[in-house]
């Protein structure tokens, strides 16, 4: 029996994906007012994103223990051993509950064996690393074989993203007011990216054209063999804007493989409709054989 991955739906992996390796998925939550909806299972990005067009505001919740306890009781019943790839505990408290659960569990179960790894990443990027989980375990590596190899991933996964209107961030504490509303004034966009799990602004460019130049520049500085890498591409809602995105990479990288995928209600409701973000290895693989899609 291989070793079961578990995850959260912060990872914005696409559905066949999740269903090809056996995934085990759990949903982050979503509020409209008091309306609860349980993120790609009751509310997909598409409908979310479309209500945000019309000034609907979302809140989120991090996945609730009963959700957590639930799932690993399933598996501990079973006698499967589980490693839960987490999303970030620099954006959600969702990793912390997941150890609060694993510590109910084992009182039950006492010989459950449950890996559980802050990736301290977010949206494909943490997919990335869920997705390398599942190939290794789909090709029979033990648990200590994909911990290691999760752990090296999570810790060389590159995020570099933008936001198309920085009046979700400000929600979210992220930017100021003033930034806000001269950034939409003057058309500036930022470039961010994700640093010890955390959102980091890294700088600004105005204009879309001055904005996709700079990321590639970033991605090609910060990047390692990016031609022999999966990128993940994430988007608002913004299919075309992804797809022009991913032939300037393949023109000025060589790569020829990518993942898109819409970024999802949790992640979504914070930065908004139209953001693009980008994720690769900062460092050479040695897992890509094991790994190849």
């Amino acid at each position: 029996m291989s070793v079961k991955i578990i995850t959260d739906s912060g990872c914005d992996l696409p559905q066949e994906i999740i269903k090809d390796y056996e995934i085990d998925l759990i949903p982050l939550l979503v509020y409209h007012g008091e309306e609860e909806y349980r993120d790609g299972e009751t509310i997909t990005p598409t409908e979310l994103y479309a209500n945000m067009r019309v000034k609907k505001v979302y809140k989120t919740a991090q996945v609730p223990l009963p959700l957590f306890v639930e799932t690993f009781k399933k598996h501990a019943a079973e006698g499967r051993e589980c490693i839960y790839v987490g999303f970030s505990s620099g954006l959600s408290g969702t990793f912390e509950t997941s150890v609060l659960a694993k510590d109910e569990v084992l009182r039950e179960y006492p010989d459950f064996v449950l890996d559980l790894i802050d990736t301290k990443c977010a949206s494909l990027g943490f997919g990335l690393v869920v997705l390398k989980a599942a190939q290794l375990a789909k090709a029979g590596k033990s648990r200590a074989e994909i911990v290691e190899a999760v752990r090296f991933y999570a810790k060389n996964m590159e995020h570099i993203f933008t936001v198309d209107n920085l009046e979700y961030l400000f929600r979210g504490g992220r930017v100021s007011r003033t930034a806000a509303v001269v950034g939409e004034l003057l058309n500036v966009k930022p470039i961010l990216n994700v640093e010890d799990g955390k959102l980091v602004p890294l700088e600004k460019a105005r204009g879309t054209k001055k904005l996709y130049a700079r990321m590639i520049e970033l991605i090609k500085e910060r990047g390692v063999n990016l031609a022999d890498q999966t990128i993940g591409i994430s988007h608002g809602d913004d299919l075309a804007a992804a797809e022009e995105f991913k032939e300037l990479l393949r023109e000025e990288t060589g790569c020829q493989k990518f993942i898109i995928s819409m970024i999802g209600c949790a992640i979504g409701s914070h930065s908004g409709p139209g953001t693009l973000a980008i994720f690769f290895l900062r460092d050479k693989d040695p897992y890509k054989k094991e790994t190849a899609l």
